[in-house]
């Protein structure tokens, strides 16, 4: 057994969670694994062998309750005459440990627990995200056989007991140099085949189907969001479960609103005349139809104005965000003789205060670039 820390080989802190411990060791034992290194010399081999041992030794006391106490009160003093103890936490079921492991490196695992989930992506148009939509996907995905409903035998044969495996839906493999228990290749973990398969599915219980599923989406989402539909994924075999389906939601922009969370906003463009003056405006909203806004004497450009309750509605029901408006003021390219006759009065009545005001932007610009 190690003698080095079990914290510092599995490279974690002593009060790491349960989860954060099973990824640390799964990420060491990747690394000392020696059949991850195949060009290493035999002596080499045999200490990444050890390296890789340590790193299930030290997972199977920390991830132990019991273990883990008692290691971290003594450490590896933990016999009763004060010296290390081999022996001190009890039988450590390593190639347990490392079953596990090599399950999720090799692909192995154990009885089928149903089908596997499956995702797909729907594209939604702004105002759908943000009212809700009803969707309608096809979904292609191998679903339980309706012929022999998932048990793969064909009507009227009856199951045996898997020969590879003798009914344990698991076998021996060797891994390098440990042999650990894999699903049976035969029978995929069920422990059972049949002695006439089903014409239908030729006994693999499930057939490629593609049916229509329905997605409510929700008012509020937005874009990346998935929606989970249970037990709309690929189909399990008989008296298994059905997996998953996720629909990612793709939202498409919209020519003139944008999202700010549950706000919405746009930007107005508003004559000079109406930002001196003030006036009222018609704003229009993304559910159709307008609402009037007071547009205030003497809004600047980039002025914000806030409609009330006219923009996303909350994801969790409690209502609904703004709508912003984002003032612009357009500045007329061409004038008829009038309008600069009007403009022409209208910057003479400012006098001095406009001059003055140019006067001294000149002369602080002077400052600057002196």
């Amino acid at each position: 057994m190690s003698k080095r820390d079990y914290y510092e080989v599995l490279g974690v802190e002593r009060g790491v969670g349960a989860e954060d411990l099973k990824k640390a060791f799964r990420r060491k034992a990747g690394e000392f694994h020696p059949d991850r290194h195949p060009h290493l010399d035999e002596a080499e081999r045999k200490a990444m062998e050890e390296r890789f041992k340590e790193v299930g030794e030290a997972y199977a006391v920390l991830a132990d309750p019991q273990k883990r106490e008692r290691y971290d009160r003594f450490g590896h003093q933990a016999g009763a005459g004060g010296g290390f103890d081999p022996n001190a936490f009890g039988s450590m079921d390593l190639e347990g440990v490392f079953g596990d492991l090599f399950e999720g490196f090799f692909g192995g695992g154990g009885r089928r627990q149903g089908g596997s989930d499956l995702r797909a992506e729907a594209g939604l148009a702004f105002a759908e995200a943000v009212f809700g939509k009803e969707l309608s996907l096809e979904v292609p995905a191998l679903r339980r056989c309706a012929t022999c409903h998932g048990s793969g035998a064909k009507a009227g044969s009856r199951s045996v007991t898997c020969r590879q495996c003798g009914g344990q839906g698991r076998v021996r493999v060797n891994q390098g140099f440990f042999s650990v228990a894999a699903v049976c290749p035969s029978c995929h973990g069920r422990g059972q085949t049949v002695a006439e398969p089903c014409p239908a599915c030729r006994g693999q219980g499930r057939t490629r189907q593609t049916r229509s599923v329905k997605v409510s989406v929700p008012p509020g989402v937005e874009d990346g969001m998935q929606v989970r539909l249970r037990g709309e994924g690929e189909g399990g075999g008989a008296g298994e479960a059905d997996g998953d389906l996720y629909v990612v939601l793709r939202v498409r922009p919209h020519d003139i609103y944008e999202r700010e969370g549950e706000d919405l906003a746009l930007e107005l463009p508003i004559s000079f005349a109406q930002a001196a003056l003030g006036a009222e405006v018609e704003v229009p909203l993304l559910e159709g139809g307008s609402s009037r806004l007071k547009v205030p004497a003497g809004s600047a450009p980039g002025k914000v104005l806030r409609l009330k309750g006219k923009g996303v509605p909350s994801l969790h029901g409690e209502g609904r965000g703004d709508l912003l408006v984002h003032l612009t003021v357009e500045v007329p390219s061409r004038l008829n003789a009038r309008q600069r006759e009007l403009l022409e009065l209208f910057a003479a009545e400012g006098g001095e205060a406009v001059k003055a005001r140019k006067k001294g932007f000149v002369e602080k610009a002077k400052k600057f670039f002196d």
